[in-house]
């Protein structure tokens, strides 16, 4: 009978996510081990691939799905339709199916998966399904990470995380939260694991025993890494790190130390880990509470000016009376990892804006992240703003390393206003990106000028039916013949007229600047005599500046 593997089957299967890449059934077997898995027979050897796991129930019909491992859950083996089953998971393209014996006398299992060429695999009966499913979603789809580096991990995935960390540190990796549940686990084949560790996996819990509080105080009270050099045969020495959110404790990182032996650099590779999966911990948090994401939609329409400002008032719970203001973080330039940036800012303006106040919201939009305050109606609504901006703007830099800009809008008395204090606080982003000073956080006040010009710019060009005027032209010209007519003109203009200080600011001499500039009045015919003629080609060539 041809193994079901050599056929040609639809992949229409419904499997457990993650687990679409797939491994050999003997690194899947090496991987659990016989804590969580046992294999009865294996009739096409232990190198068939075993790809998606598909949970199935007695008598639901088995759905195709090439080399996948069919879990038949909750069926008693000597029911005739376990046999069925088998039979039927081989010509629907399968390499294994995996059950639980429940005491049962299995030998008319074995045979029926011997004749169908599928291998059989029992589960301990208590181990619960739903753990052993995301060990072998775990196994099959992330025995290798995807990539050597964070960047490759997608936000939340925290079992990719896990493998990569491993991979970082070089020894076997658990995440977890601060009361010893396991989160997640590293699973690269290479790496060895101790009894200990194999029941926090088969648990989801780091087992009790003596002295298992105080070695999770020392971590959690530590400002770094914490080695523990364990004589125990059974029990590999350990390092350990708290995973941390400001002062928040998140969870710890915990990384055995045995065979491979960790490398030099090892405590510093997971110090930089424990930065990186604070931030997957909170987006994780973030995914988990589908209130929150409702509400960071909502408020994202708002922004936009999609939904009205009663309506989107009444899904927030905002009071229609309560003054807002907007504040819009972004960083200067991009990161190399932008979603990955992006998540960190995101969830610890997140942070920020709880401890401010109960209804205050936070959305991303692009790579922007938007945060909505509500205000107290009193002198110091606005110094209160800034300061909260400041203290994001360094809590991001001392946290990640990444530098933002933060833009405070115009306070709105109502919530419809909204999307117009969004609007001013992108200008004042802007602003802040454009011009050559300091400050990483302004208000529209501060950067006034920069922004009554942003505003300008977004209204767009002069009238369509005027032709190519003399800025234009002298555009086109500086294109054409690599001249810098339009930067001379314009910083003349700034100076009032005074070549002097026009011509120190181009580096070039007070009468090369002069003749420069009469060159370009008789060349363009602009008259720099007409008050009208100098605002408006300052205007324009500023504004050209601006959206070079």
């Amino acid at each position: 009978m041809p193994r079901p593997s050599e056929r040609s089957f639809p992949d229409t299967g419904v499997s457990s996510p993650g687990g679409a890449e797939g491994t050999t059934l003997r690194r899947l077997r090496d991987t659990l081990g016989p804590l969580v898995l046992h294999l009865e027979c294996a009739p096409g050897g232990e190198s068939v691939q075993v790809g998606p796991q598909v949970l199935q129930g007695l008598h639901e019909p088995v759905v195709p799905q090439r080399d996948g491992l069919l879990v038949l859950v909750g069926v008693p083996t000597e029911h005739g339709a376990v046999l069925a089953a088998i039979r039927q998971a081989a010509t629907a393209g399968y390499s294994a199916v995996a059950l639980k014996a429940y005491g049962s006398d299995l030998t008319p299992c074995v045979a029926a998966a011997e004749e169908a060429g599928v291998a059989l695999l029992t589960v301990p009966d208590d181990v619960p399904w739903r753990h052993f499913d995301a060990l072998v979603t775990a196994a099959t789809g992330a025995l290798e990470p995807s990539g050597d580096t964070y960047a490759s991990v997608g936000v939340g995935d925290l079992f990719a995380l896990a493998n990569v960390i491993a991979y970082q540190v070089g020894g076997a990796v658990t995440v977890e939260d601060p009361r010893g549940h396991v989160l997640a686990h590293s699973s690269l084949p290479h790496q060895e694991i101790d009894e200990i560790r194999r029941k926090a996996i088969l648990g989801r819990q780091t087992p009790h025993r003596p002295g298992n509080s105080a070695e999770y105080q020392r971590v959690i009270r530590a400002s770094g890494v914490v080695r523990f050099d364990i004589p125990a045969a059974d029990h590999t020495d350990r390092l350990a790190v708290a995973i941390r959110a400001g002062s928040q404790l998140l969870g710890l990182v915990w990384v055995l130390d045995g065979n491979p032996a960790l490398g030099d650099g090892a405590q510093e590779a997971l110090e930089e880990a424990a930065k990186v999966t604070a931030l997957h911990l909170l987006r994780a948090r973030t995914h988990r509470d589908p209130d929150r994401w409702r509400r960071g939609e909502v408020l994202g329409a708002l922004l936009d000016g999609e939904l009205s400002g009663p309506t989107a008032a009444a899904q927030l719970g905002l009071a229609a009376d309560v003054p807002t203001s907007v504040v819009a973080f972004a960083q200067p330039a991009p990161e190399e990892t932008p979603g990955l940036a992006g998540a960190r800012i995101v969830d610890l303006v997140t942070l920020y804006c709880e401890a401010w106040h109960p209804q205050a919201l936070c959305t991303a939009a692009g790579g922007t992240v938007y945060a909505l305050l509500p205000l107290r109606g009193d002198d110091g609504a606005e110094q209160r703003v800034v300061k909260f901006a400041e203290n994001v703007c360094d809590t991001v830099r001392r946290s990640t390393n990444l530098l933002l800009n933060a833009g405070i809008g115009a306070t709105g008395a109502r919530p419809d206003q909204v999307p117009a204090s969004r609007r001013t606080a992108d200008r004042v982003l802007r602003a802040l990106a454009t011009g050559e000073g300091s400050s990483r956080v302004a208000t529209a006040e501060d950067v006034r000028a920069r922004v009554t010009l942003l505003g300008l710019l977004e209204r767009g060009a002069p009238p369509a039916d005027l032709s190519p005027g003399p800025v234009q032209r002298i555009i086109s010209h500086d294109e054409r013949h690599a001249t810098s007519y339009a930067e001379s003109l314009l910083m003349y203009l700034n100076a009032f007229g005074e070549a002097i200080p026009a011509a120190a600011a181009l580096s070039v001499h007070e009468n090369t600047l002069r003749y420069r500039i009469r060159r370009i009045q008789k060349l363009f015919g602009l008259d720099l005599d007409d008050p009208d003629t100098r605002l408006a080609t300052w205007l324009e060539l500023r504004l050209h500046d601006l959206a070079g």
